[in-house]
């Protein structure tokens, strides 16, 4: 018979070494690990989604506000008003301000935003902005994450389906999932160049719709600017499929609006509202009502825009302008104002100095006002609302309007 086999001193010393030497690594993990720098807390009960008014409000006064320099405009997420500072992001209860949940990290927060009733916050850890994770908006709990080359100065641009990442050298959109759909641009460590049809460019102005990204961009090689407009998932992520590309006779050019029917851009000298049909033929233009300087003070490399299911409102240079949502021909303007406002009990709702003045959204008559105080601030508001509030992002802070 086989003699059996004995442990010697000498083998539990090293079981035991063996045991040390790998809690001594897990504790050393967590502690310089995410895991321990990160915080949540998630909501103690769900929340329903508040339903939108019938009817305007005799009055308008301030109920909360909290600091969200990480937004650009109001988000909401499910039944929660999502805000980010300081390395924290909360969803809100849109009637008393009050956290319901919150999730912080000891990296800067790069931004965030809201899309798929999820808040989705991106956070920089070395030199980009790499760290994404999405946020349930009732409850807060951790959804999809992923890591990513987003730049410094990225903003992110739903489209209701895709969210794009913006970047000066790369692109990049993902789906609801954070599976990465498409890579535009100077793509790190790249493996296979002829995917990328130009890498040498400066993406200067971006708009998203239809499962589209329209990118206005500056290249090297051409001297022009150029107009491309790209499918937000193509066969391949690092295959970018284009609707078309197209040099521009104008510079300076800031892009408005895209979707699978047109493209709208608008060039400051003189300043004139440009249409491009699906195939990158223009097929309308008309004459915007501000100076040129003008146009060159509001130009942004994301539009100031509400999209809705008939119209797009565009804001820029004090002036307001309504676009149609099925060929993106222009409207309707209306100058003095502060944003391109959001729908609410029928109506559009436009912040203008010391108020919001109440427009009908079809023809932009002006049907009255609602004041509202804003103390000093004199600056472009984005707005959105949920249920009966209403929501207004003045600079770095958030407002809540009822």
């Amino acid at each position: 018979m086989v003699r059996p086999e004995r442990r010697t001193k000498v083998d539990v010393l090293v079981v035991v070494l063996i045991v040390v030497v790998a809690l001594g690594v897990g504790a050393v993990s967590w502690y310089t690990g995410d895991l321990r720098a990160t915080t949540l807390r998630t909501a103690g009960e769900s929340a329903e989604v508040p339903a939108p008014p019938t009817r305007l409000p005799p009055s308008l006064a301030e109920v909360w506000s909290a600091p969200s320099p990480a937004t650009d405009r109001p988000s909401v997420a499910g039944p929660s008003v999502v805000v980010g500072a300081d390395g924290t992001v909360r969803g809100l209860d849109p009637f008393s301000g009050e956290g319901r949940w919150s999730y912080e990290r000891d990296l800067p927060l790069c931004t965030v935003g809201a899309q798929w009733d999820r808040a989705v916050a991106v956070y920089a850890k070395s030199r980009n902005c790499s760290e994404v994770t999405s946020l349930d908006g009732d409850t807060g709990e951790r959804g999809p994450q992923r890591n990513t080359d987003a730049e410094q100065d990225t903003t992110l641009l739903g489209d209701g389906t895709y969210l794009t990442a913006t970047g000066r050298r790369l692109t990049e959109v993902w789906g609801s999932n954070l599976v990465r759909t498409l890579q535009y641009g100077r793509v790190p460590a790249l493996v296979n160049p002829d995917r990328q049809p130009r890498v040498d460019c400066e993406h200067r102005a971006f708009a998203a719709g239809d499962a589209r990204l329209a990118v206005i961009e500056r290249c090297a090689e051409d001297p022009a600017e150029r107009l491309t407009v790209l499918k937000a998932r193509p066969e391949d992520d690092d295959r970018p499929e284009e609707d078309f590309s197209v040099p521009l006779d104008e510079p300076d050019t800031t892009v408005i609006a895209t979707s699978d029917a047109f493209t709208v851009i608008a060039a400051p000298s003189p300043p004139t509202l440009i249409v491009y049909d699906s195939h990158g033929i223009r097929v309308e233009h008309s004459p915007l009502p501000f100076t040129e300087d003008e146009f060159d003070t509001a130009a942004r490399p994301v539009p100031l825009t509400t999209i809705t299911e008939e119209h797009v409102f565009w804001y820029a240079a004090g002036t307001t302008t309504a676009l149609s949502a099925d060929d993106g021909r222009l409207l309707w303007t209306t100058a003095d104002t502060l944003g391109s406002g959001t729908l609410f009990a029928g109506t559009l709702l436009v912040p203008v100095p010391g108020a919001l003045a109440v427009l009908d959204p079809s023809t932009g008559e002006r049907l009255g006002e609602l004041p509202v105080d804003r103390g000093d601030h004199d600056g472009p508001i984005t707005m959105d609302s949920i249920g009966p509030v209403l929501l207004e992002q003045r600079g770095d802070t958030l407002v809540a309007l009822r």
